[in-house]
């Protein structure tokens, strides 16, 4: 697989927390057993009211390596993850899900891809689960590389997939939550001349709730649409990548849910 043990740079994972009691413990086991050592986990309760925080703090007590942060009034997904990435301490920034999980050579494999490479920004394909924890036969692939065109017509980016250089959050935050604040960020990033590569593995084990999947369509078209016009796309191109992006993520999720 390689040697990373003369480059050992450390990760600090962000992930926020909102009333996940029920999967959280799975997501931090996970990074837990990572292979890759040198991280950190920095856990954000966003105003929960259940036993979020005290599952973090058990973990907490037991390695020093998890930071948990209470976020005084609820801050919403995108600031949650902006706050993280100001406390973060390493030169990596990854993104984690609370009720995501990561399979073990997850962040290593990353890394290697990123030595061997000189990547700035890596991610990976994906498996997939319904919230029962049962798992769907497909899986997400993904291309050797991602430019801003490419990425454009679909986002083929897992946000809990990430490992990305936490320079390009100097000038670049998520936000507007309401608008899928990921692939506007990763959009950005790219716009400036980056190449995302794709590790191309299941890496990413991502909770997939069908009841997501079938809300209103014509309000996903209309975030999407606000996506584009938001990175000063014109209207008419705005439009078509939005077709673009619908067409080929009902392609995804058809393969995924429905592959014999």
């Amino acid at each position: 697989m390689g040697n990373i043990e003369s480059i050992r740079p450390l990760i600090s994972i962000i992930m926020p927390a909102y009333n996940a009691e029920e999967y959280i413990e799975d997501a931090i086991n996970s990074v837990l057993s990572q292979s890759y050592k040198e991280w950190e986990l920095i856990i954000i309760d966003d105003c929960s009211n259940d036993k979020t925080s005290k599952i973090a703090e058990k973990f907490g007590q037991r390695d020093a390596r998890l930071r948990l942060i209470k976020n005084n009034e609820n801050m919403g997904v995108s600031e949650t993850r902006n706050k993280g990435i100001n406390l973060a301490l390493g030169e990596w920034i990854a993104f984690l899900d609370s009720d995501d999980l990561w399979e073990i050579t997850k962040l290593e494999k990353q890394l290697l891809c990123a030595n061997e490479e000189g990547a700035s920004f890596v991610f990976t394909g994906s498996s997939f689960i319904n919230k029962e924890g049962k798992p769907f036969k497909g899986i997400l692939e993904v291309p050797k590389t991602v430019d801003f065109n490419k990425l454009k017509k679909h986002n083929i980016i897992s946000c809990s997939s990430v490992l990305v250089k936490k320079e390009y959050f100097t000038t670049i935050k998520m936000e507007h939550d309401n608008m899928h604040e990921d692939y506007a960020t990763w959009l950005r990033i790219l716009k400036t001349g980056a190449l995302a590569f794709g590790v191309n593995e299941p890496l990413l084990v991502y909770r997939l709730s069908i009841s997501s999947l079938s809300g209103n369509k014509l309000k996903t078209i209309g975030i999407t649409y606000k996506l584009f016009r938001l990175i000063n796309l014109n209207p008419a191109s705005s439009i078509y990548f939005t077709s673009m992006h619908l067409m080929n993520s009902l392609k995804k999720y058809n393969k995924i849910l429905f592959k014999k």
